[in-house]
């Protein structure tokens, strides 16, 4: 056993002692700093800059539209309700504007095109922020129908399409950025339902939009929240829709997963999100700002410990991993139990 030490001790010594290792670390180390320096450089100007956040109402779109006004920007806030846009106008600078979007509606998009154009004049549009989604309904896939699908692709992924594709020209003009709200749910299916499904497509979308326009001085970046406390994430809400689903189930399929199944699994949601859930959503908006300010945007933004530490390392591991995590988290339907 000494003589293993003293061997392995011996090889470390002459690793780091090697002239190729201190080169390599010299190299590592320049990098990073190279790094910090080039992240940290802004743009200017930030008072003649239009951002347009969609979901406004609450949560993220919220904070940033109030954390970007602060900033001195030029902010055009889109709400789905007459109260969110008067709650966040008076609580705002008078810099700020707000306007009504439903971003699953063509037509209120091209109104809020008409707006922005207005605003924004001939410097063209600096930000688009696609925040706007909802999570519902979630659940187990056989408990789903198409509809619910529909539900939530519609919001989170083809309203980001719309809203994207309508907003170009004036992105175009202002050669600006584009920031899509993705998910680490868009690296690792960890729920059935639309949810997942939105959040791969977001990815795949935003990473092509990136391709795309990047000839024409539009950058485009991808924040990767983990889980956060907002509206998407209301216990009561996924609970509530989750009993929706349950009752409308025929009775058979009921059996096969248990009497208790139902409670089990609302159970386990509530452990998991009271576990995972962060309320300091500065963590997400400061992502945000950073995309939208910095010279050199980045690419992907991994936004809290869940994600930097749990979720985005576990998307990298063999499936069999991730499967293994899900079925500690979950409870097993009553036929699932023998297999």
């Amino acid at each position: 056993m000494a003589f293993t030490n003293s061997l392995e001790t011996g090889l470390l010594e002459v690793i780091l002692s090697h002239p190729a290792f201190t080169c390599v670390f010299l190299l590592a180390t320049l990098a990073a700093i190279r790094w910090y320096i080039r992240d940290s450089y802004k743009v200017d100007g930030f008072g003649e800059k239009h951002v347009l956040i969609t979901g406004c109402d609450s949560g993220f779109g919220n904070l940033l539209a109030r954390q970007l006004d602060r900033k001195g920007f030029r902010v055009i806030a889109t709400c789905l309700t007459e109260k969110g846009a008067a709650d966040l106008a008076a609580a705002a600078s008078p810099r700020l504007k707000t306007v009504l979007l439903n971003v699953t509606d063509s037509a209120s998009i091209r109104g809020a095109v008409e707006f922005a154009s207005r605003e924004v004049g001939g410097r063209g549009l600096w930000g688009l922020v696609n925040n706007a989604g909802r999570s519902t309904p979630i659940g187990p896939t056989e408990w789903l129908r198409l509809e619910d699908f529909s539900k939530v692709l519609d919001v989170n992924l083809m309203g980001v399409i719309d809203v994207t594709l309508q907003f170009l020209p004036l992105l175009r003009k202002g050669q600006g950025r584009v920031v899509n709200v993705a998910s680490i749910l868009g690296r690792l299916s960890l729920v059935g339902g639309g949810y997942c499904l939105s959040k791969y497509g977001v990815e795949a979308f935003s990473d092509i939009l990136r391709r795309d326009m990047r000839h024409f001085g539009i950058k485009v970046s991808i924040i990767e929240p983990g889980f956060f406390r907002t509206e998407v994430t209301r216990l009561d809400l996924i609970e509530a829709d989750l009993k929706r689903l349950w009752t409308r189930l025929p009775q058979e399929i009921r059996d096969s997963y248990g009497a208790t199944y139902l409670d089990e699994y609302v159970k386990a949601q509530e452990f998991s999100m009271n576990l995972l859930c962060s309320s300091d959503l500065s963590k997400v908006t400061g992502c945000m700002e950073h995309a939208l300010t910095a010279r050199f945007p980045r690419t992907r933004y991994g936004a809290g410990w869940d994600a930097k530490l749990l979720w985005i390392p576990l998307s990298y591991l063999p499936s069999f991993v991730s499967d293994f995590v899900m079925r500690v988290l979950l409870p097993l339907p009553k036929e699932g139990r023998n297999h």
